[in-house]
Protein backbone atom coordinates (compact mmCIF):
# COMPACT_ATOMS: atom_id res chain seq x y z
CA UNK A 1 0.00 0.00 0.00
CA UNK A 2 1.12 3.54 -0.85
CA UNK A 3 2.38 5.54 1.96
CA UNK A 4 -0.50 8.29 2.69
CA UNK A 5 2.97 10.51 4.57
CA UNK A 6 5.99 11.64 3.77
CA UNK A 7 9.42 11.16 5.71
CA UNK A 8 11.57 14.02 5.03
CA UNK A 9 15.23 11.54 5.32
CA UNK A 10 18.64 12.66 3.41
CA UNK A 11 18.90 11.44 0.18
CA UNK A 12 22.37 10.11 0.67
CA UNK A 13 22.08 7.74 4.15
CA UNK A 14 18.53 7.91 4.72
CA UNK A 15 18.75 9.32 8.10
CA UNK A 16 15.83 12.08 9.57
CA UNK A 17 16.40 15.47 8.38
CA UNK A 18 16.46 18.47 10.17
CA UNK A 19 15.91 22.08 8.66
CA UNK A 20 18.05 24.77 11.63
CA UNK A 21 16.40 27.94 11.84
CA UNK A 22 18.54 30.72 10.67
CA UNK A 23 20.65 28.47 8.34
CA UNK A 24 21.09 28.93 4.37
CA UNK A 25 21.12 24.96 3.91
CA UNK A 26 20.08 21.69 5.80
CA UNK A 27 22.88 19.92 7.06
CA UNK A 28 22.43 15.96 7.86
CA UNK A 29 23.73 15.58 11.17
CA UNK A 30 24.67 12.16 10.52
CA UNK A 31 26.69 11.72 7.40
CA UNK A 32 27.49 15.78 7.52
CA UNK A 33 25.70 16.05 3.48
CA UNK A 34 24.68 19.25 2.92
CA UNK A 35 20.73 20.39 1.07
CA UNK A 36 19.38 23.84 -0.29
CA UNK A 37 16.24 24.31 0.34
CA UNK A 38 15.18 24.68 -3.29
CA UNK A 39 17.05 20.78 -3.81
CA UNK A 40 14.89 19.35 -1.40
CA UNK A 41 11.50 20.68 -2.21
CA UNK A 42 12.55 19.12 -5.53
CA UNK A 43 13.08 15.87 -3.80
CA UNK A 44 10.35 15.81 -2.04
CA UNK A 45 7.76 17.76 -4.20
CA UNK A 46 7.07 14.19 -6.12
CA UNK A 47 6.63 11.91 -3.02
CA UNK A 48 4.41 14.69 -1.31
CA UNK A 49 1.69 15.03 -4.37
CA UNK A 50 2.33 10.61 -4.69
CA UNK A 51 1.30 10.65 -0.56
CA UNK A 52 -1.30 13.34 -1.33
CA UNK A 53 -3.01 10.99 -4.40
CA UNK A 54 -2.71 7.84 -1.73
CA UNK A 55 -4.81 9.45 1.16
CA UNK A 56 -7.70 10.49 -1.35
CA UNK A 57 -7.60 7.73 -2.29
CA UNK A 58 -7.89 5.49 0.90
CA UNK A 59 -10.82 8.23 1.84
CA UNK A 60 -13.27 7.51 -1.08
CA UNK A 61 -15.88 4.73 -0.47
CA UNK A 62 -18.04 2.26 -2.63
CA UNK A 63 -21.47 3.40 -3.38
CA UNK A 64 -23.51 0.74 -1.65
CA UNK A 65 -26.62 2.84 -0.68
CA UNK A 66 -27.52 2.69 -4.77
CA UNK A 67 -27.86 -1.10 -4.82
CA UNK A 68 -30.86 -3.05 -4.94
CA UNK A 69 -34.56 -1.01 -5.01
CA UNK A 70 -37.46 -1.38 -2.25
CA UNK A 71 -40.05 -4.34 -2.79
CA UNK A 72 -43.21 -2.42 -3.57
CA UNK A 73 -46.52 -3.67 -1.17
CA UNK A 74 -48.17 -5.23 -4.80
CA UNK A 75 -45.50 -7.20 -5.58
CA UNK A 76 -45.22 -8.86 -1.39
CA UNK A 77 -48.98 -9.24 -1.74
CA UNK A 78 -48.72 -11.83 -4.77
CA UNK A 79 -46.43 -13.85 -3.18
CA UNK A 80 -47.36 -17.03 -1.72
CA UNK A 81 -47.89 -17.68 1.99
CA UNK A 82 -46.41 -20.35 4.48
CA UNK A 83 -48.75 -22.91 3.78
CA UNK A 84 -49.07 -25.06 0.73
CA UNK A 85 -51.57 -23.65 -1.83
CA UNK A 86 -51.06 -26.99 -3.44
CA UNK A 87 -51.53 -29.61 -0.81
CA UNK A 88 -52.26 -27.73 2.59
CA UNK A 89 -48.91 -28.73 3.99
CA UNK A 90 -46.86 -25.97 6.45
CA UNK A 91 -43.96 -25.22 5.41
CA UNK A 92 -40.67 -24.22 7.41
CA UNK A 93 -37.80 -23.18 6.84
CA UNK A 94 -34.99 -20.66 8.22
CA UNK A 95 -34.87 -16.95 8.62
CA UNK A 96 -32.92 -16.11 5.42
CA UNK A 97 -35.05 -18.67 3.02
CA UNK A 98 -36.79 -16.55 0.35
CA UNK A 99 -38.22 -18.82 -2.16
CA UNK A 100 -38.73 -22.91 -1.21
CA UNK A 101 -40.53 -25.68 -2.62
CA UNK A 102 -43.31 -27.77 -0.58
CA UNK A 103 -41.16 -30.65 0.92
CA UNK A 104 -44.93 -33.17 0.23
CA UNK A 105 -45.76 -31.94 -3.18
CA UNK A 106 -43.12 -30.37 -4.52
CA UNK A 107 -44.83 -26.71 -5.48
CA UNK A 108 -43.10 -23.75 -5.75
CA UNK A 109 -43.57 -21.30 -2.81
CA UNK A 110 -42.34 -17.37 -2.31
CA UNK A 111 -42.00 -16.67 1.28
CA UNK A 112 -43.54 -12.74 1.48
CA UNK A 113 -42.67 -11.84 4.90
CA UNK A 114 -39.35 -12.22 4.00
CA UNK A 115 -38.87 -9.79 1.82
CA UNK A 116 -40.16 -7.07 4.04
CA UNK A 117 -37.63 -4.34 4.91
CA UNK A 118 -34.88 -5.66 2.36
CA UNK A 119 -34.22 -4.54 -1.03
CA UNK A 120 -34.92 -6.00 -4.20
CA UNK A 121 -32.24 -7.58 -6.62
CA UNK A 122 -31.41 -5.22 -9.45
CA UNK A 123 -30.74 -8.14 -11.71
CA UNK A 124 -30.64 -12.16 -12.03
CA UNK A 125 -28.70 -14.69 -13.85
CA UNK A 126 -31.43 -17.68 -14.70
CA UNK A 127 -30.57 -21.01 -14.30
CA UNK A 128 -29.05 -22.30 -17.78
CA UNK A 129 -27.89 -25.82 -16.34
CA UNK A 130 -30.83 -28.65 -14.99
CA UNK A 131 -30.17 -31.10 -12.00
CA UNK A 132 -29.70 -33.53 -14.75
CA UNK A 133 -26.41 -31.68 -16.11
CA UNK A 134 -25.38 -31.02 -12.49
CA UNK A 135 -25.42 -34.52 -11.87
CA UNK A 136 -23.83 -35.63 -15.09
CA UNK A 137 -21.25 -32.81 -14.67
CA UNK A 138 -20.48 -34.51 -10.86
CA UNK A 139 -19.90 -37.29 -12.37
CA UNK A 140 -17.20 -35.96 -14.76
CA UNK A 141 -15.24 -34.56 -12.20
CA UNK A 142 -14.88 -38.02 -10.81
CA UNK A 143 -13.30 -38.77 -14.05
CA UNK A 144 -9.62 -38.49 -14.11
CA UNK A 145 -8.72 -38.31 -10.69
CA UNK A 146 -6.65 -41.69 -9.62
CA UNK A 147 -6.32 -41.00 -5.94
CA UNK A 148 -10.49 -41.41 -5.44
CA UNK A 149 -11.42 -44.28 -3.19
CA UNK A 150 -12.82 -47.14 -5.44
CA UNK A 151 -15.97 -47.46 -3.35
CA UNK A 152 -16.46 -43.70 -3.93
CA UNK A 153 -16.73 -44.08 -7.58
CA UNK A 154 -18.29 -47.49 -7.44
CA UNK A 155 -21.07 -46.91 -4.44
CA UNK A 156 -21.50 -42.94 -5.11
CA UNK A 157 -24.92 -41.71 -4.81
CA UNK A 158 -26.24 -37.78 -4.94
CA UNK A 159 -27.98 -37.94 -1.77
CA UNK A 160 -29.34 -34.41 -2.24
CA UNK A 161 -29.67 -31.63 -4.72
CA UNK A 162 -31.05 -28.09 -4.82
CA UNK A 163 -31.33 -25.42 -7.49
CA UNK A 164 -30.58 -22.03 -5.31
CA UNK A 165 -30.33 -18.23 -6.42
CA UNK A 166 -27.19 -16.77 -4.23
CA UNK A 167 -27.25 -13.31 -3.18
CA UNK A 168 -24.35 -11.18 -5.03
CA UNK A 169 -22.52 -7.75 -4.89
CA UNK A 170 -21.31 -6.46 -8.02
CA UNK A 171 -18.72 -3.91 -7.92
CA UNK A 172 -18.18 -1.25 -11.05
CA UNK A 173 -15.02 1.17 -10.44
CA UNK A 174 -12.34 3.25 -13.03
CA UNK A 175 -8.96 2.85 -11.79
CA UNK A 176 -6.03 4.93 -12.35
CA UNK A 177 -2.98 3.56 -10.33
CA UNK A 178 0.37 5.21 -10.38
CA UNK A 179 3.76 2.63 -9.88
CA UNK A 180 6.88 4.35 -8.75
CA UNK A 181 9.60 1.80 -8.91
CA UNK A 182 13.56 1.18 -8.07
CA UNK A 183 14.75 -1.62 -10.88
CA UNK A 184 17.91 -3.92 -10.72
CA UNK A 185 19.00 -4.80 -13.94
CA UNK A 186 22.45 -6.79 -14.44
CA UNK A 187 24.89 -5.78 -17.39
CA UNK A 188 28.46 -6.90 -18.24
CA UNK A 189 30.33 -9.20 -16.23
CA UNK A 190 34.28 -9.68 -16.71
CA UNK A 191 37.12 -10.50 -14.45
CA UNK A 192 39.81 -7.72 -12.97
CA UNK A 193 42.45 -9.14 -10.76
CA UNK A 194 41.25 -12.31 -8.82
CA UNK A 195 37.22 -11.05 -8.86
CA UNK A 196 34.64 -11.61 -11.52
CA UNK A 197 33.10 -7.92 -11.58
CA UNK A 198 29.41 -7.88 -12.44
CA UNK A 199 27.74 -4.06 -13.43
CA UNK A 200 24.48 -3.29 -11.78
CA UNK A 201 22.45 -0.84 -13.72
CA UNK A 202 19.69 1.28 -11.10
CA UNK A 203 17.46 2.97 -12.44
CA UNK A 204 13.82 4.61 -11.68
CA UNK A 205 10.99 3.55 -13.07
CA UNK A 206 7.36 5.34 -13.40
CA UNK A 207 4.18 3.37 -14.97
CA UNK A 208 0.94 4.75 -15.19
CA UNK A 209 -2.56 2.42 -16.14
CA UNK A 210 -5.88 2.88 -16.28
CA UNK A 211 -8.02 -0.41 -15.93
CA UNK A 212 -12.38 -0.26 -15.46
CA UNK A 213 -13.56 -3.11 -13.53
CA UNK A 214 -17.21 -4.13 -13.73
CA UNK A 215 -19.48 -6.68 -12.02
CA UNK A 216 -16.27 -7.78 -9.65
CA UNK A 217 -18.68 -10.28 -7.56
CA UNK A 218 -18.91 -10.90 -3.85
CA UNK A 219 -21.44 -13.22 -2.67
CA UNK A 220 -23.62 -11.78 0.71
CA UNK A 221 -24.63 -15.36 1.91
CA UNK A 222 -22.70 -15.60 5.27
CA UNK A 223 -23.33 -19.84 4.93
CA UNK A 224 -22.10 -20.16 1.79
CA UNK A 225 -18.28 -20.60 1.44
CA UNK A 226 -16.21 -17.72 -0.11
CA UNK A 227 -13.92 -19.84 -1.57
CA UNK A 228 -16.24 -22.25 -3.43
CA UNK A 229 -18.25 -18.84 -4.50
CA UNK A 230 -15.20 -17.42 -6.07
CA UNK A 231 -14.12 -21.03 -7.83
CA UNK A 232 -17.38 -21.21 -9.42
CA UNK A 233 -17.02 -18.12 -11.24
CA UNK A 234 -16.85 -16.66 -13.47
CA UNK A 235 -20.53 -15.49 -14.34
CA UNK A 236 -21.39 -14.38 -18.28
CA UNK A 237 -22.96 -11.36 -17.00
CA UNK A 238 -24.43 -10.39 -20.73
CA UNK A 239 -27.06 -12.85 -19.87
CA UNK A 240 -27.91 -11.19 -16.50
CA UNK A 241 -31.57 -9.73 -16.77
CA UNK A 242 -33.36 -7.04 -14.91
CA UNK A 243 -34.81 -9.23 -11.83
CA UNK A 244 -38.26 -10.50 -12.01
CA UNK A 245 -39.43 -13.00 -8.98
CA UNK A 246 -40.67 -15.84 -11.90
CA UNK A 247 -37.17 -16.73 -12.41
CA UNK A 248 -36.70 -17.77 -8.45
CA UNK A 249 -39.87 -20.43 -8.66
CA UNK A 250 -38.65 -24.09 -8.23
CA UNK A 251 -35.48 -23.16 -6.81
CA UNK A 252 -34.25 -22.28 -3.18
CA UNK A 253 -33.14 -18.03 -2.73
CA UNK A 254 -31.23 -16.78 -0.15
CA UNK A 255 -31.64 -13.19 0.84
CA UNK A 256 -28.49 -11.28 1.87
CA UNK A 257 -27.07 -11.46 5.47
CA UNK A 258 -24.14 -9.70 4.59
CA UNK A 259 -23.88 -6.21 4.02
CA UNK A 260 -22.32 -4.51 0.85
CA UNK A 261 -20.01 -2.57 2.85
CA UNK A 262 -18.92 -5.72 4.51
CA UNK A 263 -17.97 -7.10 0.96
CA UNK A 264 -15.79 -3.92 0.41
CA UNK A 265 -12.58 -4.68 1.81
CA UNK A 266 -12.59 -7.93 -0.04
CA UNK A 267 -13.33 -6.21 -3.45
CA UNK A 268 -10.73 -3.86 -2.92
CA UNK A 269 -8.58 -6.49 -2.18
CA UNK A 270 -9.03 -8.46 -5.55
CA UNK A 271 -8.95 -4.75 -7.74
CA UNK A 272 -5.73 -3.65 -5.75
CA UNK A 273 -3.99 -6.69 -6.77
CA UNK A 274 -5.07 -7.01 -10.08
CA UNK A 275 -3.63 -3.70 -10.89
CA UNK A 276 -0.54 -4.27 -8.62
CA UNK A 277 0.40 -7.42 -11.14
CA UNK A 278 -0.79 -5.33 -14.11
CA UNK A 279 1.94 -2.17 -12.94
CA UNK A 280 4.60 -4.76 -12.08
CA UNK A 281 4.84 -6.68 -15.27
CA UNK A 282 4.47 -3.42 -17.09
CA UNK A 283 8.10 -2.67 -15.95
CA UNK A 284 9.79 -5.61 -17.78
CA UNK A 285 12.99 -7.33 -17.40
CA UNK A 286 14.96 -6.31 -13.53
CA UNK A 287 14.71 -7.14 -10.19
CA UNK A 288 12.71 -4.79 -8.54
CA UNK A 289 14.19 -3.55 -5.24
CA UNK A 290 11.26 -0.54 -4.32
CA UNK A 291 8.03 0.36 -5.35
CA UNK A 292 5.31 2.81 -4.36
CA UNK A 293 1.79 2.22 -6.08
CA UNK A 294 -0.86 4.71 -5.34
CA UNK A 295 -4.05 3.09 -6.44
CA UNK A 296 -7.00 5.45 -7.28
CA UNK A 297 -10.43 4.12 -7.29
CA UNK A 298 -12.80 6.83 -9.32
CA UNK A 299 -16.61 6.77 -9.52
CA UNK A 300 -17.63 3.32 -7.36
CA UNK A 301 -20.96 1.89 -7.83
CA UNK A 302 -22.74 -1.44 -6.39
CA UNK A 303 -25.32 -3.19 -7.62
CA UNK A 304 -27.38 -6.22 -6.35
CA UNK A 305 -27.77 -9.44 -8.26
CA UNK A 306 -28.61 -13.15 -7.97
CA UNK A 307 -26.58 -15.95 -9.50
CA UNK A 308 -27.60 -19.44 -10.26
CA UNK A 309 -25.63 -22.33 -7.68
CA UNK A 310 -26.54 -26.29 -7.94
CA UNK A 311 -25.27 -27.48 -4.74
CA UNK A 312 -24.81 -31.55 -4.48
CA UNK A 313 -24.37 -33.40 -1.21
CA UNK A 314 -23.02 -36.88 -1.41
CA UNK A 315 -21.62 -39.28 1.01
CA UNK A 316 -18.30 -41.59 1.42
CA UNK A 317 -17.79 -43.61 5.20
CA UNK A 318 -20.54 -41.20 6.67
CA UNK A 319 -18.88 -38.00 5.81
CA UNK A 320 -20.81 -35.61 3.86
CA UNK A 321 -19.06 -34.20 0.41
CA UNK A 322 -20.69 -31.18 -0.71
CA UNK A 323 -20.31 -29.77 -4.60
CA UNK A 324 -21.39 -26.29 -5.98
CA UNK A 325 -21.60 -26.01 -9.62
CA UNK A 326 -22.25 -22.72 -11.51
CA UNK A 327 -25.96 -22.74 -12.59
CA UNK A 328 -25.06 -20.87 -15.51
CA UNK A 329 -21.71 -21.81 -16.94
CA UNK A 330 -21.59 -25.52 -15.40
CA UNK A 331 -18.58 -24.76 -13.91
CA UNK A 332 -18.06 -27.51 -10.69
CA UNK A 333 -16.30 -27.31 -7.40
CA UNK A 334 -15.45 -28.99 -4.31
CA UNK A 335 -13.54 -31.56 -2.43
CA UNK A 336 -12.89 -35.17 -3.34
CA UNK A 337 -12.00 -38.06 -0.38
CA UNK A 338 -8.06 -39.20 -1.22
CA UNK A 339 -7.27 -43.24 -1.24
CA UNK A 340 -3.90 -43.28 1.23
CA UNK A 341 -3.20 -47.29 -0.20
CA UNK A 342 -2.88 -45.21 -4.01
CA UNK A 343 -0.96 -42.43 -2.49
CA UNK A 344 1.41 -44.39 -1.36
CA UNK A 345 1.36 -46.92 -4.22
CA UNK A 346 1.64 -43.68 -6.55
CA UNK A 347 4.68 -42.36 -4.50
CA UNK A 348 6.72 -45.15 -4.35
CA UNK A 349 6.39 -45.42 -8.27
CA UNK A 350 7.31 -42.11 -8.68
CA UNK A 351 10.19 -43.02 -6.31
CA UNK A 352 11.30 -46.08 -8.66
CA UNK A 353 11.13 -43.68 -11.78
CA UNK A 354 13.41 -41.23 -10.25
CA UNK A 355 15.98 -44.28 -8.95
CA UNK A 356 15.95 -46.16 -12.25
CA UNK A 357 16.58 -42.44 -14.28
CA UNK A 358 19.35 -41.67 -12.05
CA UNK A 359 20.71 -45.50 -12.05
CA UNK A 360 21.17 -44.88 -15.71
CA UNK A 361 22.68 -41.38 -15.26
CA UNK A 362 25.30 -42.71 -13.53
CA UNK A 363 26.20 -45.82 -15.51
CA UNK A 364 26.47 -43.44 -18.77
CA UNK A 365 28.69 -41.15 -16.54
CA UNK A 366 30.96 -43.82 -15.22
Amino acid sequence: MADTSVSYKCPECGAPLSYLPSDTEVTCEYCMSKFSVEKLKEIFTAQEERAAKAAAAQEKKWETELAGNEYSADEVAQMQTYVCSSCGAELSCDSNTMATECCYCGNPTMLPNRFNGMLKPDYIIPFKKTKEDAVKALKEFYNGKKLLPDAFTANNRVEAIQGMYVPFWLFDTKVSATGNFTVEREGMTYRQGNCNVTEIDTYDCERVVEVAFENVPADGSERMDDDYMDSVEPYDYSEMVPFDNMYMTGFLADKYDVEADACAARIDERIDNTVRDKLIASVGMGSIKGQDIVIDKGERSVKYAMAPVWILTTRYQDKPYTFMMNGQTGKMVGDLPSDSGKEHKYMMMAFAAVAAIMFVFLKMVL
